[in-house]
């Protein structure tokens, strides 16, 4: 796995084996996420999503704890998955990272506890698939509006954007702080120490 510039986010590209019959390839491996972190990721859930072109879902993130790490693969179609620093007092607080994963380069995302989540479907059909540390807990899930110019994520210009009532209802960056809805990092530290979990 292979850090991204936003600490607790990571990118795994796995070796693909194909040949006429179509591909295999082994998109999670409890060694190797063992061998990043330290620890096995617990999972709790597993999530599939199917999106027309356009759909965009997110910035979500939980309560730390106990958050909701997640583990992203694109299976059908491509996306452009973006990870957001919503933990206030890190130092890329604020800042955010862009990946496409899509159904040819088979590339896998982890996202730790306090980080925003989002993507955009860049085609019809497309199926995202993610492991998840906690269940859902709605008391405990929230968001931070996609397309909030404060933090002027870069969504490509020719995609036309669709949000669920839920998403385009969503606070902005600066009120989602203002309201102390945003996790701490020093917060978030202590509970991947608590975890055993090296970020």
């Amino acid at each position: 796995m292979d850090p991204l510039s936003i600490k607790g986010a990571y990118l795994f590209s796995p070796r693909i084996h194909g040949d006429k019959r179509g591909s295999f390839h082994e998109w999670f491996r409890h060694d190797g996420f063992v061998e990043t972190f330290g620890q096995s990721m617990n999972l709790a859930q597993a999530n599939a999503s199917t999106s027309a072109r356009g759909v965009l879902r997110g910035v979500h993130f939980a309560d730390v704890p106990p958050g909701q790490a997640k583990y992203i693969t694109c299976v059908t179609g491509a996306v452009l998955d973006v990870v957001v620093d919503l933990r206030v007092g890190s130092p890329t607080f604020g800042q955010w990272e862009a990946t496409r994963l899509d159904d040819q380069n088979r590339r896998c995302l982890y996202i730790a506890e306090g980080l925003g989540h989002a993507f955009l479907s860049l085609e019809d059909g497309t199926t995202v698939v993610y492991l998840c540390s906690e269940q859902y807990n709605p008391g405990h899930e929230h968001g931070v509006h996609p397309l909030d110019p404060d933090l002027a994520i870069e969504w490509p210009s020719d995609v036309e954007p669709t949000l669920s009532p839920k998403d385009a209802e969503a606070p902005s960056f600066v009120d989602a702080q203002r309201t102390g809805l945003l996790p701490d990092y020093q917060g978030c530290l202590d509970y991947y120490a608590k975890l055993g979990m090296t970020i």
